[in-house]
């Protein structure tokens, strides 16, 4: 037993960094940010759920929660529909264009989130890059209002966030099983009909795990949402910076970041059982669909394993 023990304890010796990495920068933080939502005041004289209840009584913070939830959603969305195609054509393509498609779908991930922000107020700024076309080709009269707009911050967070949604999906893409698809197709089945009846079932994993990076990283993401947002759109990252280091509300932006916290959490979880629930709901279905096909089979097998003289009873005599 002793033996036993000691051996699970050097097993675990590895991870004891990064539990202590965990510790110290997840833990301790939110601890602290949960004692602070207690105050009652900045001035961190008396204890009580005041924040909480002001947070309650605040439909204006509620519309910012509910907002930035709906972005999140929303980028992730449009990242999906976009994923699908992208990772079809990656299926699809050989080795060497394979290479290359990773390497331009990694190729964000090595930029700095700072410089593709800017990048993009110059792409939607308003002697941009595309105002400046529409206007050469005589589409636009005066250039547009695109930046600051919320059309024009879920375009950039979606190419900002395309990759957490791609990998994921072009994994479960690449271990699907080709032969169903061409099966689907050999009987009588459209593209259309093969996606949505053969791919988009089998590759969900894929699509939940690549829809839930994505909607926890647009949710939060301060820069991005903060310049391309201006100012104009409010959401809860801008909120909380605003409570904590222009209002000096520290224990208000303490509760509001752990209300924030828990309620991506929660989008996440819900979403996650969905997908699972979706996913054995399905497979309990195909299995009842089978299972009258594999008696047939067994009887069929049956009957043609029986020796003649068994296959013989029940004949009438001549």
């Amino acid at each position: 037993m002793t033996k036993s023990k000691s051996g699970t304890l050097r097993d675990l010796l590895p991870a004891l960094p990064l539990a202590a990495l965990f510790l110290v920068g997840f833990v301790l933080p939110l601890t602290v940010l949960g004692a602070l939502s207690f105050f009652q005041s900045p001035e961190f004289t008396e204890l009580g759920f005041d924040q909480y209840r002001r947070f309650a009584d605040d439909g204006l913070a509620f519309s910012i929660l509910a907002d930035t939830l709906l972005i999140g959603a929303e980028v992730a969305t449009l990242s999906l529909c976009l994923a699908y195609p992208l990772g079809l054509v990656y299926l699809a393509a050989g080795p060497r264009l394979r290479t290359i498609l990773t390497f331009l779908i990694m190729l964000p991930l090595l930029t700095s989130t700072v410089v593709r922000t800017f990048a993009w107020i110059v792409i939607l700024g308003r002697e941009g890059i595309v105002n400046s076309i529409m206007q050469a080709l005589g589409i636009w009269d005066q250039p547009a209002r695109l930046i600051y707009t919320w059309g024009g911050l879920i375009l950039a967070l979606t190419q900002i966030q395309l990759p957490l949604m791609a990998l994921p999906l072009i994994n479960s893409l690449i271990r699907l099983d080709p032969t169903l698809p061409k099966a689907a197709e050999g009987l009588g089945a459209s593209r259309v009909r093969v996606f949505f009846t053969v791919i988009l079932p089998l590759t969900r994993p894929g699509a939940v795990a690549g829809w839930l990076l994505v909607f926890a990283a647009a949710s939060t993401a301060f820069i991005t949402q903060s310049l391309i947002g201006g100012g104009r759109i409010i959401l809860m990252p801008l909120y909380i910076y605003q409570q904590a280091v222009g209002e000096q509300a520290w224990p208000f932006a303490a509760a509001l970041s752990l209300i924030f916290t828990a309620a991506v959490i929660a989008v996440v979880v819900a979403v996650d059982r969905l997908g699972k629930d979706r996913t054995a709901a399905r497979t309990a279905r195909l299995k009842a669909e089978a299972a009258p096909a594999a008696s047939a089979d067994a009887g069929i097998a049956a009957m043609v394993s029986l020796k003649p003289e068994q296959a013989d009873i029940g004949r009438p005599n001549a």
